[in-house]
């Protein structure tokens, strides 16, 4: 199948449509925070074996079929997958850390507030601009997480606490998509994201030692969530972000991540029996309105832009 993107997503060709991986990615994440609630293990010691895990899985296929790939790697493509390994590691501490003061609900929530991040990343390092209406459904995205925040701190001033580290994660896992969309343009999947789970389970491990944190003995089942974690939202969800990477641009997949809570509330309220609290659920509509919001202006913008380069180059190619 030919697809071509439109709007901001990269125009190229794939035999599989990127779409139905991203959804299959979506679901496949929203499991993660049921796993990290369920396990006993601190959250630098659950994050290092999930990547850990990973990363052994994938070892058998990156030494036999990639390895020769990092021979003709850059500098620049090295410095930016270390950045991309280290923002990845620090997001799961954080917010696996959030997970033990705060709802699954709430905490899932605001980590959909990406695109946000993902605007500000862009505005500062390569200067793009924002429309009025971007700006207030920008706004209104935030007044939800304020809302959620508002009814997490009547509450509990820690359920407050797990809402501001959610907030910090959602920053560093859109640094670490702005950071790998450059490189993925570049580098193969595979050795892509073998490269950076690699990375990270190296930070982890630094953490976990100077934290002086016990890397075992835990209970079997702890072993079985950190292999769960390493295989369905890791390997089927992350991996499949990676992919989506080159075939799509960050703000269309921070689009599709908005369904995670969702499903992670869902799960939260079925299986721990969680309950979904009002201003969890204003606040999270708000929020996803918001982005929504955000994003289709943001595509709106820059199909635009796309347009006038295209009549540009067709009068300057007629001339």
């Amino acid at each position: 199948m030919n697809f071509y993107g439109t709007g901001d997503e990269i125009m190229t060709d794939t035999k599989v449509n990127p779409y139905l991986l991203l959804a299959i990615g979506v679901i496949s994440v929203s499991t993660s925070a049921i796993l990290v609630k369920v396990s006993s293990a601190p959250s630098g010691v659950l994050a290092f074996y999930r990547l850990l895990f990973t990363v052994l899985l994938m070892s058998p296929v990156f030494f036999l079929t990639y390895v020769k790939e990092l021979k003709v790697i850059t500098l620049k493509d090295w410095a930016y997958s270390i950045i991309a390994g280290v923002f990845l590691a620090f997001h799961f501490i954080l917010w696996f850390e959030s997970l033990n003061y705060t709802s699954v609900a709430s905490s899932t929530v605001l980590v959909t507030l990406q695109p946000l991040f993902a605007f500000l990343g862009a505005y500062l390092f390569f200067g793009e601009k924002m429309t009025g209406k971007a700006v207030l459904s920008a706004i209104l995205a935030i007044a939800g997480s304020f809302i959620i925040s508002w009814g997490d701190f009547r509450i509990s001033g820690s359920a407050l606490w797990g809402d501001i580290l959610a907030l910090i994660a959602c920053g560093l896992v859109t640094g670490y998509l702005l950071f790998g969309q450059t490189v993925r343009k570049r580098v193969s999947l595979i050795t892509y994201t073998y490269l950076v789970y690699a990375i990270s389970a190296v930070v982890l491990l630094a953490y976990v030692l100077m934290r002086g944190e016990s890397l075992g003995p835990y209970p079997k089942e702890d072993w079985i969530y950190f292999l769960m974690l390493a295989i369905i939202p890791t390997l089927l969800g992350h991996t499949l972000f990676n992919w989506s990477l080159k075939w799509l641009s960050t703000s269309t997949i921070s689009m599709a991540i908005l369904f995670e809570p969702i499903g992670a509330s869902m799960l939260a309220f079925w299986l721990l029996g969680e309950k979904i609290l009002f201003t969890q659920i204003a606040g999270g509509v708000i929020i996803i309105f918001g982005v929504t919001l955000f994003l289709i202006e943001e595509r709106k913008v820059k199909r635009m832009i796309q347009q006038v380069n295209e009549v540009n180059k067709n009068e300057g190619f007629s001339n």
